[in-house]
């Protein structure tokens, strides 16, 4: 049960994965803050409901400025932290420098603030991700994670992974990280791997879609992966722990058949470029439920169908 003085402040909480932990925070009956530079909050409006809207609050924000993070942990009496705001693959290959400066001063920033409120923040939860493995790693992947990311994006979370065991032995800040795999679900719509959901969106607007990968990889729902960060910022003990999200890989072909089954009218119109993802196929996953208790594993068919349903009764 929820303790009335408990409160979350989820950085990038207006991506797509801070949309869907915001709504598994609301869920437990949580009135969780938002802490995002942009102020573009449509994911937060397609995966919310007037009434939760109604009960987030959002601080405008840079991540990597210790002052303005500070203030609201203070001002807001934050007792746990999810941090998922981060520049995604594209954007790291655009943009290098700023990469570097969101996704490892950003996280750095947030564990020295944690680090200094160690007496009232009691659980850090933070966003890794299957990218700190490159092709060469074994499939399934081990969950001790990879050595020789294939990606920029994947050496500054790779950084993150090792930062986070150096604060947990010489300061004491306890976290767990967590690495989805390929994340879709309702507002999911940028990145390397967004084209699932794009496709979904499209289906939902009777469009047809081009997926620019192909090959065999795992795919998690957003919702459930928002529930994991949800539940692993309060499950936080001691160690510096990081997990693969459980979950299973299917195939392109599998990916575009449940759409193609959600979206009948769309049939044919969904095709996919052959080129394979820079990681392994599938991964070990044993020690997250192990940290935070069973987790909701949304079969694909499934999680499509109510993304499509989504995007069909919310958008626009």
């Amino acid at each position: 049960m929820l303790h009335l003085a408990e409160r979350t402040l989820v950085t990038g909480a207006l991506g797509c994965l801070g949309a869907w932990t915001i709504k598994a925070l609301l869920d437990d009956g949580e009135d969780p803050v938002g802490f995002d530079l942009s102020n573009e909050d449509h994911r937060l409006r397609l995966v919310l409901d007037g009434n939760e809207r109604a009960r987030v609050t959002l601080v405008q924000g840079d991540v990597a400025d210790a002052d303005a993070l500070g203030r609201a942990l203070d001002e807001h009496a934050i007792t746990h932290v999810v941090h998922l705001a981060a520049l995604q693959v594209p954007f790291c290959r655009s943009d290098p420098e700023h990469c570097m400066r969101v996704n490892v001063l950003g996280t750095i920033t947030v564990f020295e603030a944690v680090k200094a409120r160690l007496d009232r923040i009691s659980g850090l939860a933070y966003a890794s991700s299957t990218a700190v493995y490159g092709l060469h790693d074994p499939s399934p992947a081990p969950e001790a994670g990879g050595t020789a990311p294939a990606t920029l994006y994947g050496v500054t979370k790779l950084a993150n992974e090792g930062a986070a065991r150096v604060y947990w032995q010489e300061d004491g800040v306890a976290s767990i990280g967590i690495r989805p795999y390929v994340v879709y679900g309702t507002g999911r719509d940028q990145g390397l791997t967004s084209d699932p959901t794009l496709a979904m969106a499209a289906a939902a607007r009777g469009e047809g879609f081009e997926i620019g990968y192909g090959g065999t990889v795992q795919y998690d729902y957003a919702p459930d992966v928002g529930r994991a960060f949800a539940l692993a910022a309060r499950a936080v003990g001691d160690g510096a722990h990081v997990a693969n999200f459980p979950g299973a890989a299917w195939a392109m072909e599998d990916m575009v058949a449940a759409i193609e089954t959600a979206a009948p009218e769309i049939v044919g119109k969904i095709t996919w470029d052959e080129e394979r993802l820079p990681f392994p196929e599938s991964l070990e996953a044993t020690l997250l439920e192990r940290l935070v208790g069973p987790l909701p594993q949304t079969p694909l068919a499934q999680g499509v169908r109510r993304t499509i349903e989504h995007y069909r009764t919310r958008a626009g």
